[in-house]
């Protein structure tokens, strides 16, 4: 393969690339709204206090969702748009784009390898809370915003690490209710769900990053060395000075010169 051909392939891989970013970035964004805003996250959000590691941690949470799908977008349309119009400016651009998100990508995969259950923790915590405020006050609000969270997750009370549960935590759950799973397992059930999807999201991220960047320096370097296929067979003529007469092939000068045999 030759040069051009290189440099034609690699420049449709970073069209295709920059698409599948934009596509991840929209993603990261739809995973960070829903993390904010979805019913399960914020029924809990509004039952817990503001001084709570839960909710410090989900807006820590949204804000970096939010930050890294605005740099892939960024990323992709500054990869696309330097492809097409052949600007390196543009194209290290997108360079940096890609850089910051695998640079804060490897970030979160090691903080969620080093605190594998905080988040868990942080949500069952704030669970917790708020169904022992229901237990010692069951006809005011922290009953009601209980009530909003079984009906939200499809559960019902919590199981009592003695195998025993009070008059008062009993009737929390009756009828229907009390056939409705632990509350603590229905939480865990859904936030495995909801990691399983951020951890894919996160390799891809990754592998994708690493292969935008591989893309962007070649595409970079084969712009700053003049290898546009764009420009390809295509020539300039130089606009001629008045009074001057162009000069003839150095070839032409030496056989005139030359004596006559």
């Amino acid at each position: 393969m030759g040069p051009w051909s290189r440099v034609r392939a690699a420049k449709c891989q970073m069209l295709v690339t920059s698409f599948f970013v934009l596509l991840l970035g929209l993603s990261m964004a739809t995973l960070a709204a829903l993390t904010y805003f979805g019913a399960h996250f914020a029924v809990i959000g509004r039952a817990s206090s503001d001084r709570t590691p839960y909710e410090a941690m989900h807006r820590w949470a949204f804000y970096v969702g939010i930050s890294l799908a605005g740099l892939l977008t960024l990323g992709a349309i500054l990869g696309a748009a330097a492809t097409v119009r052949e600007a390196g400016g543009l194209m290290a651009g997108g360079f940096l784009c890609f850089a910051l998100v695998f640079g804060a990508l490897v970030q979160v995969a090691f903080w969620r390898f080093h605190n594998p259950t905080q988040v868990e923790d942080a949500l069952l915590d704030a669970y917790d809370l708020v169904y022992d405020r229901a237990v010692k006050n069951l006809s005011g609000t922290p009953r009601q915003q209980l009530v909003a969270i079984q009906d939200t997750f499809l559960c019902c009370g919590k199981s009592s690490p003695f195998s025993l549960l009070g008059d008062v935590e009993a009737g929390l759950c009756r009828g229907e209710q009390a056939a409705r799973q632990d509350c603590l397992v229905g939480i865990r059930s859904f936030l495995r769900t909801h990691r399983n999807i951020a951890s894919t999201l996160t390799g891809i991220g990754l592998a994708a990053m690493v292969y935008a960047m591989l893309l962007s320096s070649f595409l970079w370097f084969a712009i700053r060395s003049g290898g546009s296929l764009d420009r390809k067979g295509k020539y300039t003529l130089s606009r001629r000075v008045p009074g001057c007469q162009p000069q003839e092939p150095s070839f032409f000068r030496r056989s005139q010169g030359s004596p006559k045999l």
